[in-house]
């Protein structure tokens, strides 16, 4: 494989980007919207049991865990923003045969994700348990505006805590995932080359992480709202790794 040296980023490069995921949902709304419906479904089940359990402070620890583990399951995006490269139609057993075709490494560093993200929810429930105990809390869209001193404060060192392990994902798989999904790199040569594009463009790169995660997490939490979001920054974040390592030349 050759070496991968990333281009330099800057803040124009993610409004461009964004751009980009705009004009793809616009060329693809059906299928996209469609592959989004999948993770809607599944935060509505899950939002619906932390608010039978009354764990209700538990919903954004849970939506942050989605950017551990987010990376690896927007494969199934990154191959239909391929599939319009090349000028085809792609459809939505496009976006689920990808996970068929994904190479070994890809696996491997979603294992890691998984881990990270276990070990994400079992601080956070730690950390539940001894700021606000068992108090039952159910889920309404409003709770946190209205909650004590005990709840707020789990909030805040939660999300103290998960963005410490948002940006170890984000450095190691932010481009990884695209490069070992492509082919372009293994295991070891796709993560080093995410870190040094992440590391080498810290400003810019901080910048996209916060935006990404922020409409991601607020986006779960307003979930119809993420039918729309997931497509257009996942093709974000495609568009923005095409701008860091440039399509190789047939």
């Amino acid at each position: 494989m050759t070496t991968l040296t990333p281009k330099r980023l800057t803040l124009t490069d993610i409004s461009i980007s964004i751009g980009n995921g705009l004009t793809a949902l616009h060329t693809m709304p059906r299928v996209s919207v469609s592959y989004a419906m999948v993770f809607v479904v599944f935060g509505m089940i899950l939002l619906t049991a932390v608010g039978a359990f009354g764990v209700s402070p538990m919903a954004l620890p849970f939506a942050g865990g989605f950017m551990l583990v987010g990376p690896i399951l927007l494969a199934g995006y990154f191959e239909l923003a391929r599939l319009q490269e090349r000028g085809q139609r792609p459809d939505l057993g496009d976006a689920f045969r990808a996970f068929g075709r994904a190479p070994a490494g890809l696996w491997m560093l979603a294992v890691l994700c998984a881990f990270l993200f276990l070990i994400w929810i079992t601080d956070a429930g730690v950390l539940y348990s001894f700021t606000i105990g068992g108090t039952h809390l159910s889920y309404d869209l409003d709770w946190l505006p209205h909650q004590g001193s005990d709840v707020l404060a789990f909030e805040l060192w939660g999300a103290l805590m998960g963005s410490v392990l948002a940006y170890m994902i984000f450095t190691i798989s932010a481009f990884s995932v695209p490069l070992i999904y492509e082919g372009r790199a293994g295991l070891v040569q796709g993560v080093s080359a995410s870190a040094r594009t992440v590391l080498g463009n810290f400003l810019v790169c901080l910048v996209w992480g916060i935006v990404l995660g922020s409409v991601i997490v607020l986006s779960i939490l307003l979930l119809p709202v993420l039918l729309f979001t997931l497509p257009v920054m996942s093709y974000a974040s495609f568009a923005l790794y095409r701008r860091a390592f440039p399509p190789q030349p047939q």
